[in-house]
């Protein structure tokens, strides 16, 4: 199963490199608030002395203080574990700073929740700002001790893309997918289970252990021997599947489940600056396929996606310079930029400052999913192609969606074989927030039906030139599937839960659409002719074709003559093709 992923580009110049990473565990949610989470921070009575009691109940306290005050109604994806790891590692000192002053933390000394990025320490969530700002990473990323009922995993990486392809060589030895990395475990007669120190020798000196921490997909608990693992990695031709420890000073083996290697390559060519469509793409917006991950248990799973953007300089070298180029005027030491430098063009009469921020030159963006699941297959859908068709775009018109884009079908024009499957799904909100001050984009709310809420249809159409749908006894498109998902579902079933975006599951009681909630017995309300009532989100189905055909399609709600245009074409070649 693959899925696309596309994005816009600004503020870019050749040699920008993008990272895809997604994480997994079961404690993943989205938010119906956007506050942050709580967070009490560490102090100096946690390290100081030598009475570990009184260290540990001070630390015990404060961290059972925020695992009770973790708030239900905010979005969670790292774990407050983990952050608290970050304020307590100490900053990498060997990277470049250039004339920032990053200052020291609460325990007394330069945290690596500061970065030449984020040199004041501010919180986003519970993630770490320097492991968002350097891949790849030195430490690993694990969220928590491991717990086979949680099973968080570190952030897996799933692309990298770059416009220096030679890039690929550094990103293949760096991934944390199948490298082990080290951090530092405090001793024993320490409850906190991480510490200051990044190298082995200041680790060892003090007293901790230099521990590798080994990456994992997941842990196969059902398999309780290596035989019984060596049966699930016979069966997995993508991942890698060993019997062993996952931290390297445990002697308790499991059957680990580690990710391949990120996919790397090229990025697609745009110009500067510009939020628009890859010649390198066909003419589509930027892109890259990228395979959904595979979990041989079987077992449902919540995860989350980010992006990472890097745009880079050749204002400096960017793997030459370090800190020994950091300003330090005192020792005659200054840095390659400096903020907001001024400039002699033609004698001291005539100077002219530069718009430089050192805490942008060279410097990371982001941008994350929201929760998804990776569901497991059914025993139909075992070993054919998925091809997933979803929505993308914001309310609003073309102005107000800026940089992002009205709502459109991803991808809005498909090939696939008759033996394939095809799952039609969207996700949508009811909370956006387009007043002022617009944030990431513009105001307004253009669109129609309740403002501030997204709604998609799926109905098909003669032909792509037109805006009306066929009504349902002139369609092709439904007679040609059937639903791999719902296999009691019949086409007007099937046709009625893509018309009303799931407010019907289906005309009449089939498994999968209990009393209720179909057309010829439910004690709802009638559906608002604009879908108001309807979900913002519909899972609908896994289709499967009995025969080849075209089908055009559009949305009724968002297809709104001379303002925007939410069609698609769907193409599906005989099996012999």
């Amino acid at each position: 199963n693959s899925c696309k992923k596309q994005w816009y580009q600004r503020r870019v110049r050749e040699g920008n490199d993008a990272t895809s990473r997604y994480e997994r565990n079961i404690y993943m949610r989205d938010g119906t608030s956007t506050n942050t989470q709580n967070y009490n921070q560490p102090n100096k009575n946690e390290i100081q002395g030598d009475d570990w009691n009184t260290k540990n109940n001070n630390y015990n306290n404060r961290m059972n203080g925020n695992y009770q005050n973790v708030q239900t109604d905010r979005g969670l994806q790292e774990t407050v574990w983990w952050y608290d790891m970050c304020r307590y590692r100490e900053a990498n000192g060997g990277l470049y700073r250039a004339d920032q002053n990053l200052g020291k933390g609460t325990l007394g000394y330069i945290g690596s929740e500061r970065t030449r990025q984020n040199n004041n320490g501010n919180r986003r969530g519970y993630e770490c700002p320097e492991e968002r700002d350097y891949y790849p990473y030195w430490q690993p990323t694990h969220q928590s001790e491991y717990v086979a009922s949680s099973q968080r995993t570190p952030w897996i990486d799933m692309a990298y893309i770059s416009g220096n392809s030679t890039d690929c060589d550094r990103v293949q030895e760096g991934t944390e997918n199948q490298h082990g990395k080290y951090r530092c475990v405090p001793p024993a007669e320490s409850t906190r289970r991480y510490d200051r120190w990044i190298t082995e020798d200041a680790c060892t000196e003090n007293g901790g252990s230099w521990v590798m921490f080994h990456s994992f997909l997941e842990v196969i608990e059902a398999a309780g021997d290596e035989g019984e693992c060596n049966n699930y990695k016979a069966k997995d031709k993508r991942n890698t599947i060993t019997w062993m420890s996952l931290r390297s000073d445990s002697t308790e083996k499991k059957c680990v489940v580690q990710a391949p290697a990120p996919k790397c390559g090229q990025a697609p060519w745009t110009r500067v600056n510009h939020l628009g469509n890859s010649i390198d793409t066909q003419g589509n917006a930027s892109r890259i396929e990228i395979d959904m991950p595979y979990f041989p248990s079987g077992i449902e799973k919540r995860c989350v996606m980010r992006l990472r953007y890097n745009i880079t300089t050749d204002e400096f070298d960017n793997y030459g310079t370090d800190h020994a180029d950091n300003e330090d005027q005192s020792n005659g030491v200054i840095s390659p930029v400096e903020q907001d430098p001024i400039i002699d063009i033609a004698g001291q009469a005539k100077p002219l400052r530069l718009a430089m921020n050192t805490n942008q030159y060279g410097r990371t963006f982001q941008d994350r999913t929201h929760v998804f699941k990776v569901l497991p297959r059914t025993s139909a859908m075992d070993g054919k192609v998925i091809n997933n068709l979803n929505v993308r775009g914001k309310r609003g018109n073309i102005v107000q969606t800026f940089p992002a884009v009205e709502y459109d079908f991803v991808p809005n024009k498909l090939t696939i074989s008759q033996d394939e499957l095809l799952h039609i799904q969207w996700t949508g909100s009811n909370t956006h927030n387009n007043g002022n001050n617009g944030g990431d984009g513009q105001t307004g709310d253009a669109g129609d039906g309740t403002g501030g809420t997204d709604r998609h249809n799926f109905l098909q159409m003669v032909r792509s030139d037109l805006n009306y749908p066929c009504p349902y006894e002139n369609t092709t498109f439904w007679d040609m599937v059937e639903s791999v998902s719902y296999p009691q579902a019949t086409s007007l079933d099937i046709a009625v839960g893509y018309a009303t975006s799931g407010y019907y599951c289906g005309y009449s009681n089939y498994g999968g659409c209990p009393a209720g909630n179909h057309v010829t017995d439910s004690n709802k309300e009638a559906l608002n002719q604009q879908l108001n009532n309807a979900p913002a989100s519909y899972f609908g189905h896994v289709l499967k074709f009995k025969k080849a055909g075209t089908c055009v399609y559009m949305a009724s709600r968002n297809n709104n003559f001379t303002n925007r245009s939410q069609k698609g074409v769907l193409w599906v070649k005989p099996k012999s093709e």
